[in-house]
């Protein structure tokens, strides 16, 4: 259903017309009025079960158009097409650009680029075309920003996702669009998570129709609500009765056609009569009774009507309509099916044996088929003529070309409007059922047979070494022949594909099976694969089974004294420790790491692993020795010239000099690092720029600026989709609403940063949330909630080591038990909590949280009952505010 508007190219309307879908019609009229008349997105979802005509329902609608309607622009995309990460995308965007079957590599390229700068205005092409290559299988040469993420699988997906989205924006600008995704129960979760990102936040003149069974609900049961009320959800029941009798009497309407003398119909003694006004009342009753309402189910019982000569097809009439004649006395007698898997059968059975062991044989390759791939398996096990000669070649192909044009018109098949592969035509089978039945009864030896020679014609076609989809289907013809190792090789193939256009979640599922079929086998390929196993588990939030990965690379690294890989291993173990708040473990792995880079003389392990110290020495409050260790990591990146790394090290130096009080300095490098990132487009660390500038703008007071900064990162980070930063963004948005004298509103997007975290499995990110909810609640009275919040902050900081943290949350603890009333002993924790934290920051050195800790110590000292007689405990209180006051003004903040 690719096609503008009235395009050649659509398929073909069935015979019988469209019959009790009028309110669904409905449905997608409003849907497609309101992106005409608003210019916005809208997105409708057909769900029904198999044969119910959710893609008629979508064609008839759109053929239904009425004249003079804006031009709409119509492609489609199937996940029945292709098995890949990013399938349903594939021969939507193909269509677009208007790529046809067999077209050369640098046309297609020249074609794609001249098209994306027509419609992006020439801005930055480079980087759309290299990430719509992805969705296409076409590869583009790098940019600056393509070579900036290449090592960061997580950025690249949140770009693509964002350029895909931007060219789709653009697109709709020149003309509405109608991006038609079909079969979505059987689509990846990486193009199901695309797609619901279009639906969130795609604007412009789009119509997104969606065709799925059931099983999609299953799989997501939130989908009806993704985009609210820009998406309707829409289930089509089976026909009712009167509908179901009106369409079958319109499929079976060539058997009468009005004013035909020599059509007639024959009773069960032979007995020849005039066709009665209408088909005949056995037939639509048999009909109706089989299919139960389902449209395709009526269409097939037609057609095995055919088969069994129940129908007689005659001479079409004067204007080439066809006509039919009816016996009905075979109607009784008539192999007619009870149930669908009594239809495939009879369907079956009604096949001669040339045409049953092509169909086998095409069930062997899969559900979608090529001719060359049959052509091969014809020849299986046969020896070579003397001489090979090629019309025995033309003859063999124009024999498996007839028969398949028979099998398609018969309704077993399907010609598909291009082909993944030059020089064959592809096939899919109609109904799976049908293939699954020939599967099964095909001998084990057969089978064996047709794998092998499936497996060899694949690994001579050029597509598959590029193709996720076609490596893990060459996998699994390896595995069926009992070749376990190539078809592990294989899978760890597709992974690295996978993973190289940033499909995560595909990419493990590869990884995972292909690391199991390999075995102990060739140990270098599977270290490999075990790392880039780990970070791809990492990004989905597997930390267990990540940390499994990078221990079995560690152990067979070691194995091979392999100091390099060895270090990697010990890095992603410690970075993984570090990022889940076990400083630590994080710091005895970093620490090895260091050292086995540096004995292998690898100069980006070495500045990686000294970064990441820096890093941890930060989140410990040791900034003096974290200043030394980011220095040098900033040092050993600029002289190798990689800007990301160069961003990301200012970024971590910036985070070091502001708690450390240099804020002149801290200010100056957060700028550094955010322009770079934006000339290199890197929007993740655009949206960690953003927020350390607007801790910096909180910490001097300026709380309009911090929440226009942190607002400005919150936008980007839900865009490119990044939970994590969201969460962190959040947290900071509700620290500044608390500090400008909105705890109400701070308690609302705490608390959503709060679920967001648990949800995450981010205790740190968790802590804090919950510290800061613990402040909002004691400035709003609701002192309960606050000391729970805060006491469940303080357990998980010490859970995870992290000083500084720990330290910020047992002075909001104290303030919150002193502001309790709860009498003396309450009074004397206070003291204890706010001593505590005094302790944490001076051993830390952390001037600006000691000023605050003595701010808020000595205001509890001055207003408490217990001390207000006590001169000691004055002079003290007074100390405290002047030794706070002259940080502030060393600082340059305002107190």
């Amino acid at each position: 259903m690719s096609r503008e508007d009235s395009a050649t190219g659509a398929a073909p309307p069935a015979r019988a017309p469209l019959i009790g879908r009028e309110a669904e019609l409905a449905a997608l009229a409003r849907a497609l009025e309101a992106v005409e008349r608003e210019r916005s997105m809208r997105a409708v979802t057909l769900v029904g079960p198999p044969g119910i005509g959710k893609t008629r329902l979508a064609r008839e609608f759109l053929d239904r158009r009425r004249p003079g309607a804006p031009a709409l622009r119509v492609y489609s995309g199937s996940a029945g097409d292709m098995a890949s990460a990013y399938g349903i995308f594939t021969r939507l965007l193909r269509a677009r650009f208007g790529l046809s079957e067999g077209m050369d590599k640098d046309a297609a390229r020249a074609e794609v680029r001249a098209q994306a700068a027509h419609v992006m205005g020439d801005r930055k092409v480079g980087d759309v075309i290299y990430f719509l290559g992805q969705f296409i299988g076409l590869a583009f040469g790098d940019s600056p920003l393509t070579r900036a993420v290449q090592d960061d699988p997580a950025q690249a997906d949140l770009i693509r996702r964002a350029v895909l989205k931007a060219f789709l924006e653009a697109d709709a600008a020149h003309g509405p669009l109608c991006l038609v995704f079909e079969d979505l129960h059987a689509a990846h979760d990486d193009s199901l998570s695309l797609l619901r990102y279009l639906i969130e936040y795609l604007a412009g003149p789009v119509l997104i129709l969606c065709a799925a069974r059931p099983d999609l609900l299953t799989r997501q049961d939130d989908w009806g609500k993704v985009g609210e009320r820009r998406h309707a959800l829409v289930e089509l029941a089976p026909l009712g009765e009167a509908d179901s009798a009106a369409m079958a009497r319109a499929l079976l309407a060539p058997c009468m056609p009005s004013g035909s003398e020599d059509v007639v119909v024959v009773d069960a003694a032979g007995a020849q009569s005039q066709p009665r006004p209408g088909a005949p009342p056995e037939l639509v009753e048999a009909a109706c009774s089989f299919a139960n309402g389902n449209p395709a189910l009526l269409e097939q019982m037609v057609q095995i009507c055919h088969d069994q000569g129940v129908i007689e097809e005659l001479t079409p009439d004067s204007a080439g309509g066809p006509r039919w004649r009816v016996h009905l006395g075979k109607l009784s007698t008539a192999r007619l099916p009870m149930t669908v898997e009594d239809a495939v059968n009879v369907r079956l059975a009604a096949l001669d044996q040339d045409s049953r062991l092509l169909l086998e044989q095409a069930a062997t390759i899969g559900p979608v088929f090529w001719s060359g791939a049959l052509f091969v398996l014809g020849r299986a096990g046969c020896q070579a003529p003397e001489l090979w000669g090629e019309e025995e070649s033309d003859r063999d192909l124009d024999r498996i070309h007839a028969a398949l044009r028979s099998l398609c018109d018969r309704g077993y098949l399907r010609k598909q409007g291009e082909s993944s592969f030059a020089g064959s035509d592809e096939y899919v089978f109609v109904h799976d059922k049908e293939r699954e039945a020939l599967e099964r009864r095909m001998s084990a030896a057969a089978q064996r047979r047709y794998h092998h020679a499936v497996a060899e014609w694949l690994e001579q076609q050029v597509a598959v070494r590029v193709s996720e989809e076609f490596l893990a289907q060459l996998a699994a013809h390896r595995e069926r022949i009992g070749d376990a190792a190539r078809a592990g090789l294989s899978l760890l193939d597709a992974g690295d594909v996978a993973r190289g256009r940033y499909s995560n979640a595909k990419a493990a599922e590869y990884y995972a099976r292909g690391l199991s079929l390999l075995g102990d086998a060739h140990v270098a390929r599977r270290i490999d694969a075990l790392h880039d196993y780990g970070d791809v588990l990492l990004l989905a939030g597997r930390i267990d089974d990540a940390l499994a990965a990078f221990r079995e690379m560690l152990t067979l690294a070691y194995r091979l004294d392999n100091r390099r890989k060895g270090g990697a291993a010990h890095n992603r173990i410690g970075r993984l420790y570090r990022d889940s708040g076990s400083l630590d473990e994080a710091g005895k792995h970093l620490t090895t790491a260091l050292r086995l880079f540096e004995g292998a003389r690898d100069e980006r392990g070495i500045a990686s692993t000294i970064d990441d110290i820096g890093k941890l020495h930060w989140l410990r409050g040791e900034y003096q020795e974290a200043l030394k260790w980011l220095r040098d990591a900033l040092a050993r990146r600029e002289r190798m010239g990689d800007r990301r790394s160069i961003a990301l090290s200012l970024n971590n130096l910036g985070q070091a000099l502001q708690d450390s009080g240099e804020f002149r300095q801290a200010l100056e490098t957060f700028e550094r690092s955010l322009a770079i990132r934006r000339e290199i487009s890197d929007l993740l660390g655009v949206v960690m720029s953003l927020n350390s500038l607007g801790m910096i703008a909180q910490d001097q007071r300026d709380h309009r600026r911090a929440l226009t900064l942190f607002e400005e990162a919150l936008e980007v980070a839900r865009q490119v989709g990044d939970r994590n930063r969201t969460a962190l963004i959040l947290t900071n948005i509700g620290g500044t609403l608390y500090r400008s004298g909105d705890p109400d509103e701070a308690v609302r997007v705490l608390q959503q940063a709060e679920e967001l975290c648990d949800e995450l499995g981010d205790r740190l990110g968790l802590a804090e949330a919950r510290r800061a909810l613990g402040k909002a609640y004691m400035l709003r009275g609701d002192l309960e909630k606050a000391r729970d919040s805060i006491s469940r902050a303080v357990d998980l900081f010490a859970s995870v080591r992290s000083k500084v943290h720990l330290g910020i949350a047992l002075r909001t603890l104290g303030e919150i038990t002193a502001a309790g009333g709860w009498g003396s002993a309450n009074t004397k924790s206070a003291r204890a909590y706010f001593a505590r934290s005094v302790s944490i920051f001076e051993e830390t050195g952390n001037e600006l949280e000691l000023a605050r800790t003595f701010q808020a110590y000595a205001r509890f000292l001055t207003t408490d009952r217990s001390f207000v007689a006590n001169m000691a405990t004055r002079r003290e209180a007074v100390t405290m505010n002047d030794r706070a006051e002259a940080i502030f003004a060393r600082l340059k903040i305002t107190a």
